[in-house]
């Protein structure tokens, strides 16, 4: 098999031939199809991420045909489409995950190669009118949308959200997903090709989070959201607490602007705000998010395909966000 491995940190990763894979007792080999990338692998490779042990195959998304079941395994697997589930060992508790707790990808060997073996119980039937890219694109950014959106956030048909940061894949499914169950969607960015691309997607309008005020624009242009889907968190959260309405909930999946500089208790008592935090997805929010996506007919939006040789070069161009969507490597 080929795997594009982490040999150390900051260095690119490397394109090396392993030995084919053996499932254990409880495993499935996967021969994969199709990989996606994700904003986790990019602060793998550049060292900023907690619990690097190279060397480590990177990738948390993948989709192929199961080649081989373990002892254990029901063997009706084999030879089956599927897609796989990248968060591991997530426990009894639907409310946060478990000690154990991982992502496919590191500390285990993940997807960006021609093999992969993953736990049965992480195995979903590919989805239905999904090519074999579209289907590697959801699994990560899909789950962690879903579950930020509907089971932290609540989310119902005819409120106002705003999802900030359009254009990376969390943000982008949680557009998709808002629109299909009937909300009425804004977005920020700092590209109003990004904004011009969400409203083809159903958004109704979007703001430049860079300007001065721009919170006070979306207020009298939208009004205020219901709730706030947001990744960044940073010194623009202390706008997000005046911009949302009395009530509302603001939901946080990442930190990649940093931590705020402040919060504002004042607004958060007397607004009466729900601050709620989300990381990934329960295996029920993961079976329910296929569920929707296939209710509703969505297919992931894709920026780019490379080949798997070409990962690195993926990788580079993320350091800017410019892509639209998901990166997606092609491997068979």
């Amino acid at each position: 098999m080929k795997a594009m491995t982490l040999i150390g940190r900051k260095v690119p990763l490397q394109l090396q031939q392993r030995d084919d894979l053996t499932p254990a007792e409880g495993q499935v080999v996967i021969k994969l199809k199709a990989a996606a990338l994700n904003r986790r692998d990019y602060w793998i490779t550049v060292g900023l991420y907690p619990g690097i042990k190279p060397p480590v195959v990177l990738g948390s998304d993948g989709a192929g045909i199961v080649s081989a079941c373990g002892a254990g395994v029901d063997p009706g697997w084999e030879g089956q489409e599927v897609i796989l589930n990248p968060g591991i060992s997530w426990g009894g508790n639907p409310t946060v995950q478990s000690e154990g707790f991982h992502i496919l990808g590191l500390p285990a060997d993940g997807t960006f190669a021609s093999e992969v073996v993953v736990p049965a119980e992480q195995l979903h039937r590919k989805p239905a009118g999904l090519t074999w890219e579209e289907s590697a694109a959801l699994p990560l950014a899909g789950v962690t949308a879903y579950r930020a959106l509907f089971t932290q956030g609540n989310a119902a048909a005819g409120e106002r959200i705003l999802i900030t940061g359009i254009g990376g894949g969390v943000a982008t499914f949680a557009l998709q997903f808002a629109v299909a169950l009937g909300a009425e969607v804004w977005v920020t960015s700092s590209s109003p090709s990004k904004i011009e691309r969400a409203m083809s997607l159903g958004a109704k309008g979007g703001f430049d989070y860079r300007e001065d005020g721009w919170q006070k624009k979306h207020a009298s242009q939208a009004g205020a959201p219901d709730l706030i889907i947001d990744g960044a968190g940073g010194p623009a959260y202390c706008s997000l607490l005046e911009l949302v309405a009395p009530g509302g909930r603001i939901i946080n999946y990442g930190a990649t602007a940093g931590a705020p500089e402040k919060i504002d208790m004042f607004k958060v008592f007397w607004k009466q705000l729900q601050l709620r935090g989300s990381t990934m997805g329960s295996p029920d929010d993961f079976s329910d998010m296929l569920r929707f996506v296939e209710k509703h007919h969505l297919k992931p939006v894709i920026d780019a395909v490379h080949a798997l040789e070409k990962t690195n070069q993926a990788i580079e161009q993320m350091r800017s966000s410019p892509q639209f969507g998901k990166y997606v490597l092609q491997i068979s």
